[in-house]
């Protein structure tokens, strides 16, 4: 019975030197960072430039539509002084105005946001691009988006470094 109580804590040991032994060629250090993501995006000069270009584009937008509406009123305006039989010619040719500027505030509210959505599904695939290439170069395993951190330390931050790298 000694010499099984034996062998056993002996069996028992090297399993446990066995498996401290595979613990230790499992733990692997990991190289990760993070970057915050909105400021990259906010300071990234192609936003800027895109944002720009976005605004000019609605604006222009805007003076064709106040046009339209200027029209409507002088229609309606001249409407108020005519027969009944030519207000009813003219409200005809208001309705179809109406529904010109219903379909050109649609039309252009759809443009501006596809639009809007392809500029950023572009600058978003520079910033990854940017980030991916600089992980690799450098070793890490990981960059995570600070906004799915509790807490990194500064020394893991990559914001600057990829911005300055962006906006060459």
């Amino acid at each position: 019975m000694g010499r099984i109580a034996v062998l056993a804590v002996a069996v028992i040991f090297a399993g446990g030197l066995l498996l401290s032994a595979a613990d230790i060629a499992l733990a692997k250090e990991y190289k990760i960072a993070y970057v915050d993501l909105a400021k990259v995006f906010d300071e990234y000069k192609k936003t800027k430039e895109s944002e720009k270009k976005l605004e000019e584009k609605g604006k222009s937008k805007e003076a064709e539509r106040t046009k339209m509406v200027d029209e409507l009123r002088k229609l309606k305006d001249e409407q108020a002084l005519l027969s009944e039989k030519a207000k009813a010619d003219k409200q005809v040719i208001i309705d179809n105005k109406i529904k010109a500027l219903q379909d050109f505030d649609r039309v252009t509210r759809d443009e501006l946001v596809k639009e809007r959505n392809d500029m950023l599904g572009n600058i978003l695939k520079d910033i990854e691009k940017v980030v991916t290439e600089y992980a690799k170069t450098n070793g890490y395993d990981m960059v995570l988006n600070s906004r799915m951190l509790l807490y990194g330390g500064e020394q893991y931050d990559l914001t600057n470094e990829i911005l300055s790298r962006l906006n060459k």
